[in-house]
């Protein structure tokens, strides 16, 4: 807790309002001042007029700036989920913000940089810390009995491997590469040649030392300036692994057509993607402010829509029930690397971190988030595809 922050056990404001609040809270078995792990501890009563005001803007803010704490805030979100208390508070001057994302593309070219800049430029060896060996920064795969992060990675990528069917020699395509951990799984193990666009300087540096020595190329690019010409031909395969949350809703089917226009007519397509489960949910203020600028997760109907005459859809797999223990470990790494970083980032960007790993992990866990693997085929592979056998795919 922040030095300034007021004693625990400050007495709950006797007002209308905030008595609603500890009522609603009440519903989901969370009380104010109480003793369970899920339960929060009010420092400043200010912080209920912040999330009547603002809801989880300002409930994340307010987080941040230590006027309430909680011992798991992971089991909170969870049961604020699984109660549905996020659609009981309708900020007015959020409705603005709301309308923006609806109505205007948040994610142009201009805007596309600025989540590489505000997020995965903090730092590789920030991310080094928290993230597996591979320094893969999206869902582990955990189905298979993996022991640990390192494990349930590797898992995840010899899956998406396998969906894709790579064999030596293939040129495969990732679209937001990240730091490379795809690429240089599917070279090392599968003796594939990739190339791999991202919109952060810092990942693009990291992959091409990492991997001088592997057929990798890596370029800093947005993807909307991608064709089969610029690849020196149409790809085997395209994957995109946590990248199409940047996308954004008027954008989807653009980014369909430039992976229309970059795979072969006989290839595949894998697409691996958080997505939301209401079509018109709105884009979460306190995510899209602090970590994921311009963000907007998808629904499946959307995906559905921008594939429309585009691509056939052989294979939809929902893992996301997997990307809880995944936050989790996450965490864990965070805290456990957090002295190393304290000096530099401080404590407000301490608590903003736990409050987005526990609060995401909370939002899986509630199934109120989902992971989807679409495997897409121009039209249709004859026969029908099939999916791999799951038995043994940590490789």
């Amino acid at each position: 807790m922040p030095a300034d922050a007021r004693p625990l056990e400050a007495p709950l404001p006797d007002t209308a309002r905030r008595r609603w609040v500890a009522e609603l809270l009440d519903r989901a078995g969370i009380h104010i001042n109480g003793d369970s792990p899920w339960d929060i501890r009010l420092h400043d009563p200010a912080a209920l007029d912040r999330v009547l005001a603002e809801g989880n803007l300002g409930l994340g803010e307010a987080y941040m700036a230590g006027l309430w704490d909680c011992t798991a805030l992971d089991m909170f979100f969870e049961r604020v989920l699984r109660a549905h208390l996020d659609r009981e508070v309708h900020p007015a001057r959020l409705a603005w913000h709301a309308l923006q994302a609806r109505l205007t593309n948040r994610q142009s070219r201009r805007r596309a940089w600025q989540v590489g800049k505000a997020h995965y430029d903090l730092g590789n060896g920030f991310y080094a810390a928290m993230l597996d060996p591979r320094m893969a920064y999206s869902c582990a795969f955990w189905q298979d009995g993996a022991h640990d992060l390192a494990q349930a990675q590797e898992a995840k990528l010899e899956l998406v491997c396998r969906k894709l069917g790579l064999r030596p020699g293939m040129r495969v395509l990732d679209i937001g590469c990240g730091w490379g951990s795809f690429m240089g799984y599917a070279a090392e193990r599968h003796g594939v040649h990739c190339i791999g666009v991202t919109v952060s300087r810092e990942q693009a540096n990291y992959a091409r030392e990492r991997y001088a020595g592997l057929p990798l190329e890596f370029r800093l690019q947005d993807y909307r300036d991608l064709d089969a010409a610029a690849l020196g031909g149409p790809v085997d395969r395209i994957v995109s692994i946590g990248m199409f949350e940047h996308v954004g809703r008027r954008n989807h089917r653009a980014f369909m057509r430039v992976a229309h226009r970059c795979l072969r007519d006989d290839g595949l397509f894998l697409l691996h993607t958080i997505g939301k489960n209401q079509r018109d949910a709105t884009v979460d203020p306190w995510i899209d402010k602090y970590i994921f600028p311009n963000g907007d997760l998808p629904a499946l109907g959307q995906i559905g829509d921008a594939l429309d005459g585009l691509f056939v859809c052989e294979d939809l797999h929902n893992f996301g029930a997997d990307y809880d223990p995944t936050l989790m470990a996450w965490h864990a790494n965070f805290e456990a690397a957090w002295p190393r970083f304290a000096d530099g980032l401080g404590e407000t960007f301490h608590r903003m971190w736990r409050y987005y790993l526990l609060s995401c992990a909370g939002a899986f866990r509630a199934r109120d988030l989902q992971l989807w693997q679409w495997v897409l085929s121009k039209d249709g592979v004859p026969g029908g595809w099939r999916r791999p056998e799951q038995v043994g795919v940590r490789g």
